[in-house]
C-alpha cells in the first residue's frame, strides 16, 4: 500500500491560489462549512484556554509563573526550592550553584584557590560526597583550571546544572504543595 506523501489538505487553503478554476457549487458549500467549523473550534479553544487555567498551554503557563532566576533571588522561594530538592535527593545541584555564585564574588587570589579546591572536592571529583551530574569533559577542564583558578572556572558546570534544574526540577517544583502554598501565602499578604 503506498504511503501518503502529503498531510490532510483543505481546499479552502488553496482557494486563492486557483482563482480561475470553477468548482461545483456543492464543493464551495462544503469548503465554507469546513472553514466555519475550523474557526469555531479555534474560537472555542481560545475561550476555553482563557477561562480554564488548568488548560493553559505550556508557554502561557510559563509566563504566569516566575523564572528560576527570579526564584533564586528570593530567600523564601529559594528555601522552599532547596527543601523540595532535598525531598527529591538532588539538593547537591542547588548547593553547587550557590557555591559557584559565592566563588564568583571572591576577591583575593588565595581565597579563590582554596574555595576552588573545596568546590572541586565536594561536587566535581568522581568520589565526591555530593557529586553533581556533569560530563567527563567538563570535569577535566575544571581539574586543569585548578592550577590557576579564575572566577570563571566553574561557569560551564554551573550553567549545565542550572539548565538541568530548570528543565527537570523546576517544573515539578511549580506543581508542588510547597510552592503553591508559598505562592498563595504571598498573594494573601499582598491583599492585606
Amino acid at each position: 500500500m503506498p504511503k501518503r506523501l502529503f498531510s490532510k489538505i483543505h481546499f479552502y487553503d488553496f482557494k486563492d491560489l486557483m482563482p480561475n478554476v470553477k468548482r461545483p457549487r456543492r464543493i464551495d458549500i462544503l469548503i465554507r462549512r469546513r472553514h466555519k467549523k475550523d474557526t469555531e473550534c479555534l474560537k472555542a479553544q481560545k475561550l476555553n484556554d482563557e477561562t480554564c487555567p488548568s488548560k493553559l498551554s505550556w508557554k502561557t503557563d510559563h509566563k504566569l509563573n516566575p523564572t528560576l532566576e527570579k526564584l533564586l533571588q528570593d530567600k523564601k522561594y529559594l528555601a522552599a526550592f532547596r527543601s523540595f530538592l532535598q525531598s527529591e535527593f538532588s539538593e547537591e545541584n542547588i548547593e553547587f550553584w550557590l557555591s559557584c555564585e559565592d566563588f564568583k564574588s571572591t576577591a583575593s587570589p588565595e581565597d579563590l584557590q582554596w574555595k576552588a579546591e573545596g568546590i572541586y572536592q565536594e561536587f566535581i571529583q568522581p568520589t565526591a560526597c555530593r557529586e553533581i551530574n556533569v560530563d567527563h569533559h567538563i570535569r577535566e577542564k575544571i581539574k586543569k583550571s585548578l592550577e590557576q583558578p579564575s572566577r570563571s572556572c566553574f561557569d560551564e558546570a554551573q550553567k549545565h546544572i542550572y539548565l538541568l534544574m530548570e528543565r527537570d526540577s523546576w517544573p515539578r517544583f511549580l506543581h508542588s504543595d510547597a510552592y503553591l502554598s508559598l505562592k498563595h501565602r504571598s498573594r494573601t499578604l499582598w491583599y492585606i
